[in-house]
């Protein structure tokens, strides 16, 4: 069923109305199995669409054709008399199309009918097939349809009554409805647009993957750029993940790992997103290679390593198939076959171009938004097939280009294809950039030297300084699909393909082909480094990167000279150079961006003219002061000075009226913020994170009423904020985990656009409390201090939506606010503080949509959850003995932890709740604790587990008897199938109890004791079972 998932991450589908679409001849099905199946995928909580219309007229309504269009998944139930009916041929066709268009789900259900005879149409199919070329005689282009349309769905992985049940209705309708529910809850990578061809190449690494098998097994994937190595990768990775402890995908190795620490990283990427652990944080590859082996050598894991050039990135993410748990499957993708002979891979699959066919299809789809060219088309599109080749990339960008042009502009594309060598694609997706304007063109080859996956903002700021009018430039770049932009963790970064990239560079190469001087941009190290060494620069180059970060030792330029001749040149990036000696007056004053890691000067000298400057990146130098006197820099944008660590005090920075982003992050010997700060009257954000000498800031900053994102978050020492903190009007974001503030100023209430408030303190250590097997002990209300943290005007918050106060002590007396007042709230977390009762305003909030209170060891009762909650998360709450209501929010939860925390409660209906709360990948609904830690209930992938202590047996119960023993029926389930037991006792002599909680005990001590009741029951053919408790 893994090719059903090939078009689920499509970004050009609408946003859905119904979840499920129901196709089905009334006649047939209408009465039994699919009111049956209709009936079962509601109680499942699918919102689905079944036209309960049985008279039906000649045409599909316009009503019917939206609902399919605004269905994530069609269901098309083919029986034997489907084919008979016009209407629901016509449906399918429509569900076709709208798979192909906007990569709808479809699967189909062959309900006592073979799939053979839908695809060929033979048997009964035949016959409707016969009465309708009769009737239709003169509309044999709808008939042609029709068939089409069912071979096209027979095709499809599906559901088959015979093959998959053996006929027995109700397990084949209740695999439906969980294979449904599968795809309605799974997160899957962005895989392709258009999806043509897919399917075959994935069925291809799915047989070198051997899922069956016990082994580690690794494969790779090769071919050339842009032949679609990685969108294979992804469509594989989606099929499957879902079968593994954790996955991972870690995309663009190649790039990352070259960049300072990028390794390292990407390992750290790989142990946080199976581990899920956000605190991992590697620095040293040689450590990180420890950790992957010894964290994940028990675990069953899907990794995608997409994009190797090195077999160091393979050694220090993959290095050994015994680094992971039995089951475990790696996927390598490279355009170099030599690197999988070295890691030995068990298979490897080569990607080749696209058939002619398939080509066609394609490009179709992307210079027509359909599978076939329009009329008079026919032959145009055929001659760019015949340059393009089969690469995928290539039927893309010109299948683009070409949307909505006309005959004359097809033809004169065409023409132009014809004089470029076959053999030279990156040319050929050169016309897309030969249309755009020379401003267009400038940003273009800046990008595809310099900024390839760099943050947007950051880029604009410099194409900004050079005058290129960026936010128009940009956006038609990625009109044009000539860059695209990637959102990662919170950064929105610039990509580009490898086959436009070097298309790129290759154009700037043929400006001056024989004199690398004579460029405008220089990027290849060993061009620049003999272009200084023999000072071979002209007026001509306008950019310039040497980046020795990767080296193990520093660049040594023999002299500034190098540069002198460069006077028109505007990006300079020189990370871990050192010039030997010669005057700074020999950067050119054009300079608009200066990335300069690892800068060895103490100072800057006076004579680095910085005048026409955007952006002066000096992360991890070795500055200890900026500079002497007073700089005038009217036009610098962004001063980075991140991880500089001998840097004691901040600049002067009165001369620099515009600046907006000043980057101070992990200065650690950072003591102080110069007052000149609060003339910053463009200052959008300040990031002193992890500053952790830093004791106070200048009053004076109070004055940047432009600051949007002020960042403080481990900084140590900082104990107090500026009082006059509320006139910051513009503040949105103030992050201060993990500093020393013990009260925020009275005026953070005049604060009346900030947004997000993060004030974690230092994570105590926490104790489990002990319960007697009676659950009879309880807290009693200790005395705790008020830590005065919250001023007075806190609830004038108004914008509020994120407030992070966990580990701040807070008792009832500090908590004094209504929380009700921030109307606006979203996520509340609340974790490790002292309060005996949850804040007033929370239980009706009706925005409060995520809440935390776990390790609030105080905490007595939870009355009521917020109507909207999504996620509710009390873990650790040792002292509750009143639970919240779930009815209000029964139908939204999708995420409830409570652990440790089990007193006595009054039994949840856990009928109505939203079915992604019980199956959402491993989710966990409950957990709970006896004693000291002794008795847990932990997750298992086939069932559920949890127990609820309550005072009576709630009336939803199947089976309800007096005495001490209740008979009841264990329903048969297919193998692997989930199972779930609920047993409620109620008594009111409590030493009784002990004999509900040993049964309950013998359950989680023996993960089989369910399912030996299940199995038990089988094999009696359902028989009734007897336990006395």
């Amino acid at each position: 069923m893994a090719s059903t998932y090939l078009s689920e991450a499509s970004s050009s589908a609408p946003k859905s109305k119904y979840e499920v679409f129901l196709s089905f001849r009334g006649e047939d099905t209408r009465k039994n199995f699919t009111d049956h199946l209709y009936t079962a995928l509601i109680r499942a909580g699918v919102n689905t669409f079944r036209d309960n219309e049985l008279s039906r007229g000649k045409d599909i309504s316009s009503e019917l054709l939206k609902a399919i269009q605004e269905s994530k998944i069609s269901i098309v139930v083919f029986s034997k008399g489907y084919a008979y009916s016009r209407w629901c041929l016509n449906e399918l066709v429509k569900i076709i199309e709208c798979k192909e268009t906007i990569e709808q789900i479809v699967i189909p259900i062959f309900y006592d009918v073979d799939p053979s005879e839908v695809r060929k149409q033979t048997g009964g199919y035949a016959k409707a097939f016969a009465e309708h070329e009769e009737h239709f005689e003169a509309n044999m282009e709808m008939i042609k349809r029709w068939r089409t349309a069912l071979s096209d769905a027979a095709d499809l992985s599906g559901w088959n009554l015979q093959d998959a049940a053996n006929g027995h209705e109700s397990k084949f309708i209740q695999q439906i409805v969980e294979d449904v529910l599968r795809k309605i809850n799974r997160f899957c990578l962005h895989v392709a647009t258009y999806p043509v061809a897919l399917e075959s190449r994935l069925e291809k690494v799915m047989e070198l993957l051997s899922m069956g098998s016990d082994h580690v097994r690794i494969v790779g994937i090769y071919g050339m750029g842009g032949i679609g190595k990685t969108t294979i990768a992804k469509a594989v990775y989606n099929s499957i993940c879902d079968g593994f402890d954790g996955s991972s995908f870690l995309s663009d190795v190649k790039d990352i790992s070259k960049k300072t620490n990028g390794l390292a990283s990407i390992q750290q990427q790989l142990l946080s997103e199976i581990l899920h652990l956000k605190s991992i944080r590697i620095h040293n590859v040689d450590r990180g290679i420890n950790l992957i082996r010894e964290r994940l050598c028990h675990r069953r894991v899907l990794i995608v390593v997409d994009d190797v050039d090195d077999s160091t990135q393979l050694n220090s993410l993959v290095g050994d198939r015994y680094w992971f748990g039995v089951g475990s499957r790696i996927i390598v993708t490279t355009r170099d076959a030599r690197l999988l002979t070295e890691l030995e891979v068990d298979g490897r699959y080569r990607v080749e171009e696209l058939y002619y066919e398939e080509s066609l299809k394609l490009f179709s789809w992307h210079a027509f938004r359909k599978p076939n060219p329009k009329d008079g088309y026919f032959q145009l599109s055929k001659s760019v097939l015949d340059h393009v080749q089969g690469l995928p990339l290539a039927l893309e960008l010109l299948g683009s280009h070409l949307f909505k042009r006309s005959q004359f502009e097809w033809e004169s594309v065409v023409e132009k294809l014809r004089h470029l060598p076959h053999d030279q694609i990156h040319k050929k997706l050169r016309i897309s950039f030969d249309t755009l304007d020379d401003q267009v063109k400038a940003i273009f080859l800046d990008i595809a030297c310099f900024f390839v996956g760099l943050d947007k903002e950051y880029v604009m700021k410099i194409l900004d300084g050079c005058g290129f009018f960026p936010v128009i430039g940009v956006s038609v770049l990625l009109e044009r699909s000539l860059i695209t932009i990637d959102h990662q963790g919170g950064h929105t970064l610039i990509k580009m393909h490898d086959l436009l990239r070097d298309m790129g560079r290759e154009i700037v190469r043929e400006e001056s082909p024989n004199h690398i001087g004579k460029r405008s941009r220089l990027w290849f190290h060993e061009d620049v480094v003999n272009l200084l060494k023999m000072h071979k620069g002209t007026e001509a180059v306008e950019g310039l990167s040497l980046d020795a970060s990767a080296c193990r030792e520093d660049v040594i330029v023999s002299s500034t000279k190098a540069l002198a001749k460069m006077i028109n040149l505007r990006l300079l990036k020189i990370n871990s150079i050192l010039f030997a000696s010669g005057s700074y007056e020999n950067f050119s004053k054009e300079l608009r961006w200066l990335c300069w890691h690892k800068c060895p000067l103490k100072v800057l000298p006076p004579n680095l003219d910085l005048d026409n400057m955007s952006v002066l990146d000096l992360r991890l130098s070795n500055v200890r002061k900026v500079w002497k006197e007073t700089k005038f820099l009217h036009k610098l944008k962004i001063l980075d000075l991140s991880y500089s660590i001998c840097l004691v005090k901040t600049p002067n920075l009165a001369g620099l009226p515009n600046l907006e982003r000043l980057e101070f992050e992990g200065c650690t010997s950072l003591i102080k913020v110069h007052q000149s700060i609060g003339l910053l009257e463009r200052l959008v954000i300040l990031n002193l994170a992890e500053c952790n000498n830093l004791r106070e800031l200048p009053d004076s900053i109070c004055n940047v009423r432009s600051l949007e994102n002020l960042n403080l978050n481990g900084c140590l020492k900082l104990n107090r904020l500026p009082e006059h903190l509320g006139k910051l009007e513009g503040l949105r974001k103030l992050l201060a985990n993990g500093s020393a503030i013990k009260q925020l100023p009275m005026s953070l209430g005049l604060l009346k656009n900030l947004e997000e408030l993060l004030l974690v303190g230092c994570k105590e250590k926490l104790t489990t409390k002990s319960f007697s097997p009676s659950f009879s002990r309880w807290v009693s209300p200790k005395s705790i201090g008020s830590s005065t943290l919250l001023p007075a005007t806190f609830s004038h918050l108004s914008s509020l939506t994120k407030l992070d106060l966990s580990h701040r002590n807070l008792s009832d007396d500090d908590i004094f606010i209504d929380f009700g007042s921030f109307q606006f709230l979203g996520q509340l977390y609340l974790d490790g503080n002292k309060f005996y009762r949850p804040p007033v305003g929370i239980s009706n909030h009706p925005s409060l949509f995520e809440l935390h209170l776990n390790d609030c060891t105080n905490l007595q009762s939870i009355p009521e959850l917020p109507p909207n909650v999504n996620y509710f998360k009390a873990k650790r709450c040792t002292s509750i003995y009143r639970y919240p209501s779930l009815f209000n929010v029964e139908s939204k939860i999708m995420r409830l932890k409570i652990t440790n925390c089990l007193e006595r409660m009054d039994m949840w209906d856990l009928r109505h709740l939203n079915h992604r709360c019980f199956f959402g990948r491993g989710e966990v609904l409950f957990r709970c604790s006896f004693g000291r830690g002794k008795m847990r209930f932990l997750s298992k992938e086939r069932y559920l587990e949890a127990c609820i202590l309550a005072t009576e047996v709630p009336g939803w119960f199947d089976y309800r008897e007096m005495g001490s023993s209740v008979l009841f029926r264990v329903p048969t389930f297919s193998t692997g199938k989930i199972r779930a037991m609920i047993v409620a006792r109620a008594d009111q002599m409590e030493n009784r109890q002990d004999t509900l909680f040993n049964f309950l005990r013998k359950a989680v001590h023996d993960p089989t004791f369910v399912e030996r009741l299940v199995h038990r029951s089988s094999n009696e053919d359902g028989a009734s079972l007897q336990k006395n408790i």
